[in-house]
């Protein structure tokens, strides 16, 4: 280890945190994170959702929710099964970078150290898919909680409240999936350390930058807030004062 590594970790941390720092401000220079955003449009569902008694659309985005998280968390645990395969052929793998141009050749135990760190980044990557995927599990059970339309029309407080129950547990679990993407993309910047640390810097400031560009300038977030959200999402706003075609009052906004 050189001070050249030492300074591109402490980089790769710095960075790193000062990005979880930047997203969870949910503004950079007054424009909104994608992030932020789709929680916005998180509530909406949600709150749309009781407005009709058949759920089987917000059933299926659930699942669709569920089988990305477990995608990704096995993913990352044959990430994790490839590096622990690698130390297995450290000899090997360090004689190819040893006949390669502008590698920095740190010996096996500098090597073997680097694909430690790389294990634990899929280690921490892991752990935050595990968790997302039971979050969204809670989050379909506190579903299943909310009352259906003609209950809904007696407590819009309580109906409410049940909703912003299932909001909440849907944001947890979506942040915690959010972090573990974050690692996977952040390990591709890692992989320049095996070059050399000015490398390592290099890739990784990229990444950073693409994440940060798709946050607040991609083309995905103006679409996002280019349609702009109902004043007020809450059912005790919906005016029901409309009358029906027989004179009697219906409830319109259930």
């Amino acid at each position: 280890m050189t001070m050249a590594d030492y300074i591109a970790l402490a980089f790769f941390a710095f960075v790193w945190m000062g990005y979880s720092w930047l997203l969870h401000g949910r503004t950079f220079f007054g424009r909104t994170s994608l992030t932020h955003a789709m929680t916005e449009r998180r509530r909406e569902w949600i709150y749309n959702s009781l407005r009709r008694d058949l759920k089987m659309i917000d059933t299926q985005i659930m699942a669709g929710l569920q089988n990305g998280t477990a995608f990704f968390a096995s993913t990352s645990i044959f990430a994790i099964g490839s590096c622990f395969a690698l130390l297995g052929a450290t000899e090997k793998v360090d004689a190819v970078f040893a006949d390669l141009p502008f590698v920095f050749h740190g010996g096996h135990a500098v090597f073997e150290m680097k694909v430690g760190g790389l294990a634990a980044l899929f280690g921490y990557a892991f752990f935050k898919f595990g968790w997302s995927y039971r979050l969204f599990n809670y989050c379909t059970i506190l579903f299943g909680s909310i009352p259906m339309m003609r209950d809904t029309e007696r407590d819009i407080i309580a109906a409410e409240r049940a909703a912003e129950r299932v909001i909440r547990m849907n944001v947890i679990a979506g942040s915690n999936f959010n972090e573990g993407l974050r690692a996977i993309f952040l390990s591709i910047g890692y992989l320049g350390w095996f070059i050399n640390p000015y490398v390592f810097m290099l890739t990784t400031a990229i990444v950073i930058f693409v994440l940060a560009r798709r946050q607040f300038f991609s083309e995905a977030r103006l679409a996002i807030m280019d349609a702009s959200p109902p004043s007020n999402l809450h059912l005790s706003a919906i005016r029901r004062d409309r009358p029906s075609s027989d004179g009697n009052d219906l409830s319109e906004g259930l």
